[in-house]
């Protein structure tokens, strides 16, 4: 852990040369986006508790925030073509800021993603369902870039996060899938078996979500 702890950090370092000419706004606009993931964490959480109290149970299993690293900014910038610079990056990256959050049921996603969208300082960026239209691999998860304002000194300033809504199955399944996967050379002869085992346990994932909401609705 330490030792991939200070690779990622000497990455960040030589990295870092490529925004000498704009380092402190770099560094600041890092700042807007740390504050704006506390800003929609915030938010979630005061949600949690709210509807904790209207239906005797909390929807949200867990919140975890990410903050896009400068070697994995400047990397995404070369591979769109975009110049290394702050404006390029506040325009066409949108997961910079990210929040992953872990709900019990596939309601709670919409319920939650509606409650978030329909309060007066949030603007919705994009949406994109992989619930309902998994992608070819079998992931699902419901993603909104949204823009959230934050309070500085002298202005107000708004900041795009993505917000990334799964449930325990989805978040079980991309999660070893992401570890099996991560860093592998795979052979094509078993890329395709690979994939499709894959692809099998994303559905038995998603019949359990199913069947447990069914059960859910039959209690209720």
């Amino acid at each position: 852990m330490v030792i991939e702890q200070f690779k990622d950090e000497f990455i960040d370092e030589v990295m870092s040369d490529e925004w000498q000419e704009e380092i402190l706004p770099h560094k600041q606009m890092m700042a807007y986006y740390r504050c704006a993931i506390m800003e929609v964490e915030t938010k979630f959480r005061v949600l949690n508790e709210e509807l904790s109290l209207c239906y005797d149970r909390n929807p949200i299993e867990s919140i975890h925030s990410r903050l896009k690293s400068n070697a994995s900014i400047t990397k995404k910038l070369k591979l769109k073509g975009y110049p290394i610079n702050v404006e390029t990056m506040e325009k066409y990256l949108y997961d910079i800021a990210g929040l992953r959050v872990v709900c019990s049921f596939k309601l709670d996603i919409y319920h939650l993603a509606q409650c978030l969208l329909q309060q007066d300082d949030i603007r919705l960026v994009k949406k994109k369902d992989y619930i309902q239209n998994p992608k070819a691999n079998g992931y699902r998860s419901l993603h909104l870039i949204i823009e959230v304002p934050i309070f500085l000194e002298n202005e107000k300033k708004w900041v795009k996060v993505e917000v990334q809504f799964r449930t325990l199955a989805m978040d079980f399944w991309a999660s070893l899938e992401h570890k099996l996967r991560y860093k592998k050379v795979i052979d094509d002869d078993k890329e395709s078996y690979i994939a499709h085992q894959l692809l099998g346990c994303a559905q038995m994932c998603n019949d359990l979500d199913d069947k447990m909401s069914s059960i859910k609705e039959y209690l209720e």
